[in-house]
């Protein structure tokens, strides 16, 4: 009966899983080019990191929670 359980909560996909791995790769992508930019804009670096920062903390709770659970 467990087994059965947790074999049904393995095969659970969530789109929305995928969509935050999507949206984190938008934002390593969008720092690296504000990164490089000759005449850098300070507030979009700094808005940026820190949505990073908040989207690695989400999707590494997400992994632990639903990928690895």
């Amino acid at each position: 009966m467990l087994l059965a359980e947790a074999a049904e909560a393995a095969k659970k996909f969530e789109w929305f899983d995928v969509i935050m791995v999507v949206a984190t790769l938008i934002l390593v992508v969008a720092l690296v080019r504000l990164l490089s930019e000759r005449v850098k804009n300070k507030f979009a670096i700094a808005f940026t990191t820190v949505s990073l920062i908040v989207f690695l903390i989400a999707d590494v709770a997400m992994i632990k929670t639903s990928w690895l659970a």
